[in-house]
């Protein structure tokens, strides 16, 4: 009996290349680590100025509140920290 041919198959060619299009992550995002260093200092030196006027500044009239402000700016500062890659 003669012995079948083995079929070659041919090659594997990839499909053409699409174009991929980037995105930066990173590109705008040069706003982030000021903005949140600046919270922090600010909400930092909210809270010193407080306690060294003994309460006479930043804000006299709500008195203890202050030290949540102070509070508040170092939390935005966490918040603009998420955004940081």
């Amino acid at each position: 009996m003669p012995k079948s041919r083995i079929r070659k198959k041919d090659d594997y060619t990839p499909p053409p290349a699409k174009q991929v299009t980037t995105i930066n992550l990173n590109a705008g995002r040069g706003w982030v680590a000021p903005l949140m260093l600046a919270m922090f200092l600010l909400g930092l030196v909210w809270i010193v100025l407080f306690y060294v006027t003994d309460a006479q500044l930043p804000i006299e009239a709500i008195g203890n509140w202050n030290i949540v402000v102070g509070f508040g700016f170092i939390a935005a500062g966490f918040v603009v920290s998420t955004q940081w890659k």
